[in-house]
């Protein structure tokens, strides 16, 4: 191909960068438009080296030796904007001798849809580790509100179906003095106590089996026997009412706030739900969780109450005290019980 075919094909050249070098010493023997528009070549850049400075001219020499051809990118600073090219060379002989041509493609814009799309990865990448954060917090969240198997279900169906559980040992416990302490004391302080106790009931009941179905204010619900059976959920809540007490008589012992409770203990059917549209909150309901409540209510300070069929499951392995027959609002005349702090058989 001679010299003058080469220059008609490179005039050709629509969009693209072409310039004609002399293999001896990389001078311009011919440059396009696009390529003068490009790059703008001043009188002392009439070498590919003056033109590029930072450009490797022995590696594209060598290569042009061993195989021919040779590509790189090539950057160059146009004013204030760094414009970046593919560059591909290619060594060809004819008479007049050997000559380099070199054709230039602007990727300026490709590169720079390779960095938004590499920031928008890292932003989408970012996102989807905070939202995966979040969605931890909120089933940590929603797992502090119910059980397990509650949360399960209602994560795959979107409800939770009522169920019937029966029997299970309900654990109702309520501090007395709470509204005069509440009352006379920094609100900072008597929350941060309360979550303090209430944090140690939760790990308490968890060694027997207990769920902690919620907190209301100053009570405190947990319940043995959901929801998965357990044979022995009457000694699991008494345990666990044994340990509420112990633990308070030491904290107490280190503490200006004396935290002094009363505990009731009742057995039989609840129906465990979720309850609510907007403000989820799992619940129990049904005779022992009332029954609960106002054996809590016949209690004195530091007391567990319980009833004939809690102390008949709990055989000898606590020491019980009668109360005598008392008249519990809602509910039949019965006798109750006093559970006493007895390591006897106590875990």
């Amino acid at each position: 191909m001679s010299i003058e075919a080469i220059n008609e094909q490179l005039l050709r050249a629509i969009g693209v960068g072409v310039a004609l070098l002399d293999a001896k010493d990389l001078s311009f023997r011919f440059q396009n438009d696009t390529f003068v528009e490009w790059f703008n070549p001043q009188e002392d850049q009439d070498t590919l080296p003056k033109l590029l400075p930072e450009f490797d001219a022995e590696a594209l020499r060598k290569e042009l030796e061993a195989s021919k051809r040779f590509t790189a990118e090539v950057s160059f600073r146009k004013k204030r904007r760094s414009m970046i090219f593919a560059a591909d060379f290619t060594l060809t002989s004819e008479q007049e001798g050997n000559f380099i041509v070199l054709v230039c493609q602007n990727i300026s814009r490709i590169r720079e849809m390779e960095s938004m799309i590499d920031s928008y990865s890292m932003m989408v990448e970012r996102n989807t580790r905070e939202i995966k954060r979040e969605k931890e917090q909120v089933e940590k969240l929603l797992l502090n509100m119910m059980p397990r198997s509650v949360y399960e279900e209602f994560k795959t169906f979107g409800v939770v179906t009522p169920k019937l559980y029966d029997p299970v040992s309900v654990l109702m416990l309520d501090f007395v003095g709470f509204t005069e302490m509440a009352a006379s004391a920094d609100p900072s302080v008597t929350v941060s106590e309360l979550n303090d106790i209430y944090s140690a009931f939760d790990r308490i009941g968890e060694q027997f089996g207990c769920e902690r179905i919620k907190t209301i204010g100053d009570a405190y619900i947990t319940v043995a026997g959901l929801p998965d059976p357990t044979p022995d959920h009457c000694r699991a809540v008494a345990n666990t009412a044994v340990r509420f007490l112990r633990y308070l008589e030491r904290r107490n012992q280190g503490h200006p706030n004396q935290w002094r409770c009363r505990i009731g203990i009742a057995s039989g059917p609840v129906v465990g739900s979720v309850v609510g549209i907007q403000k989820y909150v799992y619940d129990i309901f049904g005779p022992a969780v009332n029954l609960a409540s106002r054996l809590q209510e016949c209690s004195e300070a530091m007391e567990i109450t319980t009833n004939a069929v809690v102390k008949e499951n709990l055989n000898e392995q606590f020491m019980i005290e009668g109360r005598g027959m008392r008249k519990i609002r809602g509910f039949e005349d019965q006798e109750i019980f006093r559970i006493m702090d007895s390591r006897k058989g106590v875990l």
